[in-house]
């Protein structure tokens, strides 16, 4: 037994002789660093503190980084710290001239009739002009005067009524030339275009009915309002009638146009029939004595037949009023093309 605890008593002597050694040590270690930190602080304050410049002194200003470039020194007047001095900028010279601007603004010319038709016009003129620079009249030369009527949208029954006539005056005064050709054209279209009237109708009782047809979105209903209002600076009396039942707020915009005209409006329910409408319209303008009755269609094409028929049951049933219908009115625009005269 003794032989066991002996090796383990010597044992645990020597580890505490070496744990007594290495605190000592380590006591040791941290007292040296410890006093000498007081004695670097103090060193490297007084390192880092500089007396301030006196006076007249000069401080050169720091490098620019990257350039290893040193400014001139700047002189301090009066021995302060402080930036140079900076002049004060002086505004150039010149008189200042008051008063307003004047704002030029773009004319803008207003667009007529004959100025949207040049570009027609135009292309008729140069197919012309190309058959004068021909001599004598032969079978292109009719070709040629054909085709020009027809891109100018004549339409082929006018221009073979046309050409028909003029060929008769070609060979009954004797024209050889195309110059000749073309004068006898235009005096051919003059006639034509000159001899119809274009007066409107009224009837012999009163009210006169004007009936406004024509496809969806040509202007039929501010056509009847340019109308009355027409009428309505001549002093006529006038009656709108609100036969457009199927599209949404025709009535109301037909209503606008009679304030503003000062006629009387008749409208009915939406979805009603357009001839009871109309014809309480006919009726209204007999009762106050109105001049005329102005009256206002749906839109339709002529290739629907059940439309066309309700049309003509419209115009049937306004006859059976007081007044007649005097004037049907077709209103079209320049994307109807021939479809208009149809």
């Amino acid at each position: 037994m003794d032989n066991v605890l002996f090796p383990i008593l010597i044992t645990i002597f020597l580890l505490a002789i070496v744990s007594v050694a290495f605190v000592a040590t380590r006591t040791k270690r941290d007292d040296k660093v410890s006093s000498a930190s007081p004695k670097s602080s103090t060193a490297t304050l007084e390192r880092t503190t500089e007396a301030p410049p006196g006076p007249g002194a000069v401080i050169a200003p720091p490098a620019e980084p990257g350039t290893g470039l040193v400014e001139p020194p700047v002189e301090v007047p009066g021995g302060q710290l402080g930036e140079a001095p900076v002049a004060p900028l002086e505004e150039a010279p010149g008189e200042v001239v008051e008063g307003e601007v004047e704002v030029l603004e773009p004319v803008v010319e207003r667009a007529t009739f004959r100025n949207r038709l040049a570009r027609a016009r135009s292309a008729f003129t140069g197919a012309l002009d190309s058959i004068r620079g021909r001599g004598a009249i032969d079978q292109d030369t009719w070709d040629d005067l054909e085709e020009a009527l027809l891109r100018a949208d004549v339409g082929i029954a006018p221009t073979t009524e046309l050409l028909d006539s003029v060929r008769s005056t070609v060979k009954s005064k004797g024209l050889t030339t195309a110059d000749e050709l073309i004068e006898a054209v235009k005096d051919e279209m003059k006639a034509r275009l000159g001899g119809a009237s274009i007066e409107l109708n009224e009837s012999a009782e009163r009210p006169t009915i004007w009936l406004f047809v024509g496809v969806n979105g040509v202007g039929k209903t501010t056509t009847i309002g340019k109308v009355g209002k027409r009428l309505a600076d001549e002093g006529r009396s006038v009656v709108m009638a609100a036969g457009d039942t199927f599209r949404a707020a025709a009535a109301e915009q037909l209503g606008t146009w009679a304030e503003r005209c000062g006629a009387v409006l008749v409208r009915g329910a939406e979805g009603a029939d357009p001839s009871s409408v109309i014809f309480d319209g006919v009726a209204k303008g007999e009762a106050i004595g109105a001049e005329f009755v102005l009256a206002d269609t749906a839109g339709r094409l002529h290739t629907k037949s059940n439309l066309m028929d309700e049309l003509g049951k419209v115009r049937r049933v306004a006859d059976k009023g007081a007044g007649s219908v005097a004037e049907v009115l077709l209103v079209l625009d320049a994307t109807t093309g021939q479809n208009g005269l149809i």
